[in-house]
């Protein structure tokens, strides 16, 4: 298959962006950069491995699963079905623990509740070099990601359990969460890639889609320490009302992701 090829496949499969995404596919089988593609000659057999992955992608499978990898706070995340991808909107977490602890250096302990691929954190952790921290995951296939991550990212500072985020024990200085938040109903409605790939216990957060939410009112003033911060995600729209969630806890701010849509939940425990 050709790059122009492998243009008008994702074309007509309505792929946003399908020449740049062809082009990083074919940069992904021949290990070379996005820029080198355009003059690069696979061989017989790159051409079929190309040709394949530009079949997957045309039915919408996820670009990061296809390669493997995500990028998330300039680390490297390996991916792959069974886990979700990450998103630069939960970027907004990091940078509004980095701007309630101005320290680099301080000794924290930190929690990942629903750790996914451990993205928040081993981002966390790389930004606070010597904090350590605990990524809770109940799902196997996310837990084996996560575990993989930390352990090539920061080594021992970190722990994956796995568990469900209940049986957590502070005390923490940072929690963080991205919990499931899109309505139930909603669920088929997101993007194919998404909604036809992703883990659905990943995105699904019930009938109103705050079901997590209401389990992380009760667990957080537990297990976090006095002072300690919850950073958590939440989803377009779902700003309103948080305060009353939330009665034991003060909200610091809702912080907007790049697009200015209300997306990281700052907590303080009095």
């Amino acid at each position: 298959m050709t790059l122009d090829e492998a243009t008008g496949l994702l074309t007509k499969a309505c792929v946003e962006n399908p020449r740049a995404e062809a082009r990083l596919l074919l940069a992904h089988v021949l290990d070379i950069s996005r820029d080198q593609t355009l003059t690069a000659t696979p061989t017989p057999s790159q051409a079929q491995a190309f040709a394949e992955l530009a079949a997957r992608r045309a039915a919408h499978e996820p670009f990061a699963y296809i390669t493997g990898r995500k990028e998330f706070w300039s680390l490297d995340f390996a991916v792959g079905p069974g886990v979700l991808v990450p998103r630069p909107d939960s970027e907004t977490l990091i940078e509004e623990a980095l701007r309630l602890v101005p320290d680099r250096s301080a000794p924290l302990r930190i929690a990942d509740l629903g750790t996914g691929s451990g993205a928040l954190l081993v981002a966390a952790l790389k930004e606070f070099p010597h904090a350590t921290g605990i990524g809770f995951e109940s799902s196997p296939e996310a837990h084996r990601y996560a575990a993989a991550n930390a352990a090539r990212l920061i080594g021992d500072r970190a722990q994956i359990r796995l568990a469900d985020w209940d049986i957590a024990e502070g005390p923490f200085d940072l929690v963080f969460s991205n919990p499931p938040y899109i309505p139930a109903g909603d669920v088929e409605s997101l993007a194919p890639d998404v909604a036809g790939f992703e883990p659905l216990a990943a995105l699904s957060g019930g009938p109103d889609g705050l079901d997590a939410y209401r389990e992380l009112a009760s667990l957080l003033p537990r297990i976090l320490a006095s002072g300690g911060h919850a950073l958590l995600e939440i989803g377009a729209g779902q700003a309103n009302g948080m305060e009353l969630l939330f009665p034991t806890l003060a909200i610091v701010r809702i912080a907007p992701d790049l697009s200015g849509v209300p997306r990281c939940l700052v907590l303080r425990k009095a």
